[in-house]
């Protein structure tokens, strides 16, 4: 069986604008791409779990967060860093939809495509949506935080500390 990082997108990876969708805003956190280089050396699949309401409420399309989530691993690949995958969520909350974090939907269909084992995988995300989904799902979870970068956890998995 495999193991995986699963990921926040907006807040986690990228600068969050909020209903962030053009490619021209893009921007990384800081750390973020060593973060995800130290997870991949570590063989862990990377798959990005995101909830994109803003597709629902009208205010873009899919294809725009498709196109950023292209926009992004592409950004992620000059440092070296491969996206195995992107699971989005395009629904408002008021939908009440199966796949919107915290349900585990998301998670629980990347476990069954990848053949990942719960026991050895991690969500990281700034949102307690993002831990509870985790949670759900079996994972061990964390929040990114300004005290607990990405890093901060990419260190403390690198050194055995989680």
């Amino acid at each position: 069986m495999n193991k995986a990082i699963f990921l926040d997108r907006d807040g986690t990876i990228n600068v969050d604008f909020g209903y962030v969708y053009k490619t021209q805003e893009l921007e990384l956190l800081p750390g973020v791409a060593e973060a995800l280089r130290i997870f991949q050396e570590l063989g862990y699949l990377l798959i990005v779990i995101t909830n994109q309401s803003g597709i629902g409420r009208g205010y873009f399309t899919l294809e725009d967060a498709e196109q950023f989530n292209r926009a992004l691993a592409q950004e992620l690949e000059k440092h070296g860093v491969i996206l195995n995958d992107f699971y989005t969520c395009p629904h408002v909350p008021e939908e009440h939809c199966e796949c919107r974090k915290p349900s585990p939907f998301m998670v629980t269909e990347a476990m069954k495509k990848y053949e990942i084992d719960p026991s050895q995988s991690y969500m990281f995300g700034d949102k307690k949506s993002d831990t509870e989904c985790g949670e759900r799902s079996g994972v061990k979870s964390f929040r990114v935080t300004s005290e607990h970068s990405l890093l901060y956890w990419a260190n403390q998995l690198k050194n055995n500390l989680l």
